[in-house]
C-alpha cells in the first residue's frame, strides 16, 4: 500500500496525530507500534481476575484546555472521578506504632491529622492569616517566615510528605535533590482535598483502550502492532527510507531519541518503574485510589483501581504496587520519567539535532522530546502538530 504518513507509537501522541492527519488532512497513515497493543502507557485490559487495570501505571485525566476535553469525548463518555491521594506515613508521639493518613498536597486537613485537631486547627488560622484562604504556599515561603511555628510546618512537610519520597522516586540523596525543587512543594490553605484542581477530570467510561480503539477505527488508517520501526527505518543524508524506498510524507516518532539514532551519542537517562500487581479476597482493600508511602517502604505507592474506574466486583479487587528505579535499557524495562538536567538537556540536543537534519521528521512526546508530560498536555501538542501538517 502507498501511505502518505507514517506514525511510530500507537499512545496518545501518535493515536491523536494519526486521526487528524486522516480525518482532516485526508492522508493514508500508516502507524507503527512496537508493543502488541495500542495506547502506549494508557493501555488498560482485564486482568485474571476480571479487575480492569492500567498496565503501566495509574493514569488519571485532568486537563484545563477545553479543545483537548472536546476532543477526546468524541471517543469516550467520562466518569466523574476527582483523585484524591494521601500519604501513609507512621505516627508520632501518642500514635507511635501506628500509621496515619493524611491528604497530599498538604493542607488544613492534613495539619490537623498530623498535630492533632486543636493544634492542626490554630496553625490553620495562623496560616491563613498571614497568606490568606484557599491560597497555595511554598515550603520556600514558610521557611521565610518570622514565626517558628510556621517554619516548623514547612519542615514537617518536608521530612513527612517530601523528602523520602523524592528519595525513592529519583534515586537520590536529599544532598543531591535540587533546592528549587523542594522551594517550591505546596501547602494549600483550603480543605479541598483534590489532588487535581483542574476544571474537566475523570476516568474514560469504557477504559482508556476503547479510546484509542475509536480513535484509530478511520479507512484511512493501517495499523501495526508488534513491529519495531527502527528495524524497517534507515536515515541517512537527510532522507527517510521505509522498507528501502524514500519516504517523502510527514515522519511522526513518538519513542526514545536516543534509540532512533542507535544511541550514537550514549543512552539518555530515565527513571523506570516496576509494577507489582496483587488481587485481593475482598471488595476493597485500600480507602483511597491511590496511597503514597512517603518514608519507610521501599516502594513509592498502591494504586487500587475500582477507586478510580467505579468497577463493580464485590468478591475481589486489584492493586499495584510501584518501585522506582534506574533505568538501563536492557529487555522488558520502560523508560519512565526524563532526568532534567543540564547535562542530560545537552545530551539531549545532539540528538534533536540529527532529528533536525531530516525536514519531515518530527519528534513528538515524552521519550521524543525528553520531557515530561500529562495525559491533556502530550494531546495538546499533538494536535498543534496536526494543525501545522494540516
Amino acid at each position: 500500500m502507498i501511505f502518505d504518513a507514517l506514525v511510530i507509537g500507537a499512545g496518545f501522541a501518535g493515536a491523536v496525530c494519526a486521526r487528524e492527519l486522516a480525518e482532516r488532512g485526508g492522508k493514508r497513515v500508516l502507524v507503527l507500534e512496537r508493543r502488541d497493543h495500542i495506547g502506549g502507557n494508557a493501555y488498560d485490559c482485564l486482568d485474571d481476575a476480571g479487575i480492569l487495570i492500567h498496565q503501566y501505571g495509574p493514569h488519571i485525566f485532568h486537563t484545563n484546555d477545553k479543545r483537548v476535553f472536546d476532543y477526546l469525548s468524541r471517543f469516550t463518555r467520562w466518569r466523574d472521578y476527582q483523585h484524591r491521594v494521601v500519604a501513609n506515613i507512621p505516627g508520632e508521639g501518642s500514635a507511635a506504632g501506628s500509621r496515619v493518613q493524611m491528604p497530599v498536597p498538604f493542607n488544613l486537613t492534613s495539619l490537623e491529622t498530623a498535630y492533632g485537631p486543636e493544634t492542626g486547627r490554630a496553625l490553620g488560622e495562623k496560616l491563613m492569616a498571614a497568606y490568606g484562604a484557599e491560597k497555595k504556599v511554598t515550603i520556600l515561603e514558610l521557611r521565610q517566615n518570622e514565626d517558628p511555628e510556621i517554619r516548623q510546618v514547612a519542615d514537617y512537610v518536608y521530612e513527612h510528605v517530601f523528602v523520602h519520597y523524592t528519595m525513592k522516586q529519583w534515586g537520590q540523596t536529599p544532598e543531591q535533590i535540587d533546592p528549587n525543587t523542594t522551594a517550591r512543594v505546596p501547602v494549600f490553605l483550603s480543605r479541598d482535598d483534590r489532588y487535581f484542581q483542574d476544571s474537566w477530570q475523570g476516568m474514560p467510561l469504557e477504559g482508556y483502550t476503547r479510546i484509542f480503539q475509536r480513535m484509530l477505527d478511520h479507512p484511512n488508517i493501517t495499523v501495526h502492532t508488534g513491529v519495531d520501526a527502527r528495524e524497517r527505518l534507515e536515515l541517512t543524508d537527510g532522507q527517510i527510507r521505509l522498507d528501502g524506498e524514500v519516504f517523502a510524507g510527514p515522519v511522526i516518532y513518538t519513542g526514545a531519541a536516543d534509540e532512533l539514532f542507535g544511541l550514537r551519542f550514549g543512552r539518555l537517562p530515565y527513571r523506570g518503574l516496576k509494577f507489582e500487581f496483587e488481587t485481593h479476597d475482598t471488595e476493597f482493600f485500600q480507602t483511597h485510589g491511590t496511597v503514597n508511602y512517603t518514608v519507610d517502604q521501599p516502594y513509592t505507592r498502591i494504586t487500587e483501581f475500582k477507586h478510580m474506574t467505579g468497577q463493580v466486583k464485590p468478591d475481589c479487587t486489584t492493586t499495584v504496587k510501584e518501585y522506582s528505579y534506574a533505568y538501563t535499557g536492557a529487555a522488558g524495562e520502560t523508560p519512565y520519567y526524563a532526568i532534567i538536567n543540564l547535562e542530560n538537556n545537552a545530551l539531549y540536543a545532539r540528538y534533536r539535532e540529527q532529528a533536525d537534519s531530516f525536514p519531515n521528521l518530527y519528534l513528538l512526546g515524552r521519550l521524543a522530546e525528553y520531557k515530561y508530560y500529562n495525559m491533556d498536555a502530550i494531546a495538546a501538542r499533538a494536535l498543534a502538530l496536526a494543525d501545522e501538517l494540516v
